[in-house]
């Protein structure tokens, strides 16, 4: 049995602990917290004994084998630093830093003390995903034209005053670094390295520092583009997230509230028998925009620790959907397209 421990005890940690819980060869069995009352609560609901109110005290623990890092934005790197120094292997909540040199320090720190170490992008685990994976992988769409990335979501003002931090620039807790971030994954995860961004962020509704909404055009190395839509200003509650990929031997649109459902499937001109079947095969939509992918990440991360295999989300995916995300607000900031470091970008 593998033991984990969550720390931060907010709105994402009640999805790491029914995951864990549901995972097979997994046990929750420690958390930290520095608000002791939301440590207490989620102490009893998950009956878990050993609890923390700093993590240093945490990672003494020898008992714990993986920390899940679901802390706000701005301390994830430093979170998932030290767990890791301490031996531990760790899940880190996306994004996994909130700039690219506190990336590379994780990346860094996880290679050098050799321990498993994986980014929550939970929607690459979607059966919509993996099977619009796997065609790519077999070739069938050919070469690529486009694809489009939306996430069309309501985050009011309820939503950022849950925690202080929330909508701030110290935790560039925008739209797009905090919601559209999973689906900027998978557009680049299927369309490949990333060769220049321009984009365009606002605030419209939200009385918060960062973006409400955002766009961006993105050139991938392969001479395909992309496009990204992260709204949360989607009156009066969440309507969808849609992936659209578009090649010249194939078309598929994800959809669904959470990137889980296939709508469109068609690799012939004879469509219409093979596209209907895949259609009613679909499972209805899950309870929330979580989705159902953290158990199967959990899983993965007891698996990649039993069978000693690198996770199948790395910290260096998350590493390239934040480079993306950065590039998009620099490129709003200064009026202009962003070329992204070749050294960097061809990492896929």
């Amino acid at each position: 049995m593998i033991k984990f421990a969550i720390v931060g005890c907010g709105r994402i940690a009640k999805k790491h602990s029914e995951a864990i819980a549901n995972a097979q060869g997994a046990e929750l069995v420690a958390l930290c917290d520095i608000d002791e009352n939301r440590l207490n609560q989620m102490s009893v609901e998950n009956n878990v004994r050993a609890t923390y109110t700093t993590l240093t005290e945490m990672v003494q623990n020898p008992n714990i084998d993986v920390i899940n890092i679901c802390t706000p934005n701005a301390v994830h790197a430093e979170n998932a630093i030290e767990a890791i120094e301490a031996g531990k292997h760790v899940m880190v909540e996306k994004p996994i830093a909130t700039s690219l040199e506190d990336a590379d320090k994780i990346i860094e720190a996880a290679d050098r003390k050799g321990v498993k170490a994986a980014t929550v992008h939970q929607n690459r685990f979607n059966e919509a995903i993996q099977k619009t994976r796997e065609a790519f992988e077999e070739g069938m769409f050919g070469e690529m034209s486009h694809g489009v990335a939306s996430i069309r979501w309501n985050r009011n003002m309820g939503y950022y005053n849950q925690d202080s931090w929330r909508g701030t620039v110290n935790h560039q807790d925008g739209i797009l670094m905090n919601q559209c971030i999973h689906n900027i994954d998978l557009l680049i995860w299927m369309m490949g390295p990333v060769k220049s961004v321009t984009g365009k962020t606002v605030t419209r509704f939200r009385d918060i520092e960062m973006e409400d909404v955002g766009s961006a055009i993105l050139e991938f190395q392969n001479g395909a583009i992309g496009m990204i839509e992260g709204a949360g200003t989607i009156y009066p509650t969440n309507l969808e997230e849609t992936l659209n990929l578009f090649g010249s031997n194939g078309t598929v649109c994800v959809g669904g509230i959470a990137v889980n459902k296939i709508e469109t499937w068609r690799f012939s001109e004879d469509f219409k028998e093979s596209e209907e079947i895949l259609l009613n095969q679909q499972k209805d939509n899950p309870p929330t925009v979580y989705g159902f992918g953290h158990q199967l990440i959990v899983e993965d991360m007891v698996n990649s620790i039993k069978y000693d295999v690198e996770p199948y989300i790395t910290l260096l995916d998350g590493r390239k959907a934040i480079e993306v995300v950065l590039a998009i607000y620099e490129s709003s900031r200064l009026g202009k397209k962003i070329e992204l470091s070749k050294k960097t970008s061809v990492r896929n």
